[in-house]
């Protein structure tokens, strides 16, 4: 009888141990890295190292706060580290993309034309007994976006301490939309897409262009995806959804690493029928909009071939959420050009590039121009990087304004397809860095030191993105996915270093704050940048 009783006791203490084990502790695990979006308490032991989450009250006036662990915020210290410090060469009007006067002569007659097709448009609405918002178009030259464009310069699309940056971002999130029309791409396919270039209809061209009560303008990509779904591994990476969530993860991590080469993007919800098909001018716009089976606002692509319901993006039943990326000043007034990437990939089942098959082909791209001089090729490292780190297999062209010539920055645009599985890493997308084994002195100094647990690259991306709209932006696993890239990027470097020695690697762009050193507030030393 002692016997049974024992053996009944160690089967409940069994029974009971595996369900904490299996059942409890994973719940609770989950639980613990949830937004607390109701409550702005404070986290007295979830430090960031220790595998906590830092949590950000919300306001109504959406200025953002981040509650900080006991030891302080990670993002914060990181942005005072002097490698993020560095003393850029006073800028003169040849490193200012825009004039002040120029910009502003351009913009007012942009806001006079407006004004112009907006009463000529309302007039023949109202002839048809078409019901059009009429939203005020309210011009500021101290708007941030202007500020944005203005910022502009030869090193990067905006400084370390501009302001207007967050200002836009705001913007971005909150101000009324005014009218609402297809991207320009869109309207040049004028709804005929060559379909032979296309695997399947996936929906690839469903964005729009929003304009703002300030004149600003942002690029709208709806939800395609939810955050927690990977892409498909049989999916081929030139049919791959547009992710809106990547979009937003993305200028967030590029200026983590301090490159400033992604313009500003912000979440929002957006209400399709208030905001997109009660204001838009476009005709052909309105007629791709329908209401589904379950009541919701639904529009789709003009492209034909996902001219289908089936293909649409849905409200529920009116509010969609998506990414609104800053537009950048006009091709008219800043002209830009568009160039292959030399790795660029095969966008064929079969067919295979150079670089996929010769191991020294980037001694045949040393020689050619512009790669065989100044920092085009480092700066096309500097993108692999960025790209490996996101997942981002679609990098096939890159732009350059053209004012800059050869030595200006790479724009590191439609980051969409970026962030899309977390489970594996795509090695090739490293080709330019395995193949060329160089790297800049300051992206190598900055990548170590986001692999440092005072900086862990997760924590400060956490903590960035929780200041967005739409947090969690990123699931988990994405963010330790990018420790986890990181690692390898600094292994590839390292096995460079070991081949061919560090002065052949490692390409110096600055001096080191302990030689040349100024003055800045709050204490920080800056950097000065190497001429």
């Amino acid at each position: 009888m002692r016997r049974d009783r024992l053996l009944v006791a160690v089967t409940l203490v069994t029974l009971l141990a595996a369900d904490i084990h299996f059942v409890l502790l994973p719940r609770l695990k989950t639980w613990y890295h949830l937004p607390r979006e109701s409550c702005a308490c404070r986290v007295t032991n979830g430090s960031l190292e220790n595998g906590g989450a830092t949590t950000v009250p919300w306001t109504t006036s959406q200025n953002f706060t981040v509650v900080s662990t006991e030891r302080g915020s990670k993002l914060e210290r990181l942005f005072r580290h002097p490698l993020y410090n560095i003393r850029l060469p006073e800028l003169g009007p040849d490193e200012r993309l825009l004039q002040e006067e120029e910009l502003m002569n351009y913009c007012k007659r942009k806001v006079s034309r407006w004004e112009r097709m907006k009463k000529f448009y309302m007039e023949a609405a109202a002839a048809s007994n078409i019901t059009i918002l009429n939203h005020p178009v309210t011009f500021d030259p101290e708007a941030s976006w202007l500020q944005f464009h203005l910022g502009i310069n030869r090193y990067a699309l905006y400084s370390r301490d501009d302001s207007s940056v967050d200002r836009l971002l705001r913007d971005m999130q909150t101000a009324t939309v005014i009218s609402a029309d297809f991207t320009q791409d869109e309207k040049a396919l004028k709804g005929a897409c060559d379909c032979s270039q296309v695997v399947k209809p996936s929906g690839l061209h469903l964005k729009l262009a929003l304009k703002l009560q300030d004149f600003g303008k942002a690029m709208f990509k709806p939800m395609r995806q939810e955050r927690h779904e990977e892409t498909p591994e049989n999916f081929f990476y030139f049919v791959d959804f547009q992710r809106h969530n990547a979009e937003i993860a993305a200028f967030h991590l590029d200026r983590v690493l301090d490159f400033r080469r992604v313009p500003p993007v912000a979440g929002r919800f957006i209400n399709v029928t208030g905001e997109i098909l009660y204001i838009t001018h476009n005709e052909e716009l309105r007629s791709v909009f329908f209401n589904s089976p379950a009541n919701n606002t639904c529009f789709f692509a003009k492209c034909l071939y996902v001219c289908k319901s089936e293909y649409a993006v849905c409200g529920h039943p009116d509010l969609l959420e998506g990414s609104m990326s800053a537009y950048l000043p006009g091709l008219s007034i800043a002209p830009r050009i568009s160039i292959p990437n030399p790795w660029i990939r095969a966008y064929s089942f079969t067919g295979r590039e150079e670089w996929e098959v010769n191991p020294l082909y980037c001694d045949n791209v040393k020689k050619l121009y512009p790669y065989n001089s100044g920092n085009r090729l480092l700066n096309i490292i500097d993108m692999a990087i960025f790209d490996f780190l996101t997942g981002n297999m679609d990098r096939h062209h890159y732009e350059i304004f053209t004012k800059f010539g050869d030595d200006g920055f790479l724009l590191h645009l439609d980051n969409a397809r970026g962030f899309g599985r977390h489970s594996s890493d795509e090695m090739s997308i490293l080709a330019p860095l395995t193949q060329c084994c160089m790297i800049k002195r300051s992206t190598l100094f900055r990548l170590k030191l986001l692999a440092k647990s005072e900086y862990r690259l997760s924590d400060v991306m956490r903590e960035s993105l929780s200041r967005d709209p739409l947090s969690p932006v990123l699931t988990e696993d994405h963010l330790q996915a990018l420790d986890r890239r990181l690692g390898h990027v600094l292994r590839t470097v390292g096995k460079c270093v070991k081949k061919l020695g560090e002065p052949q690697v490692v390409i110096t762009d600055f001096v080191e704050s302990s030689r040349v050193t100024t003055s800045h507030p709050g204490g920080n030393n800056r950097t000065a940048a190497h001429p």
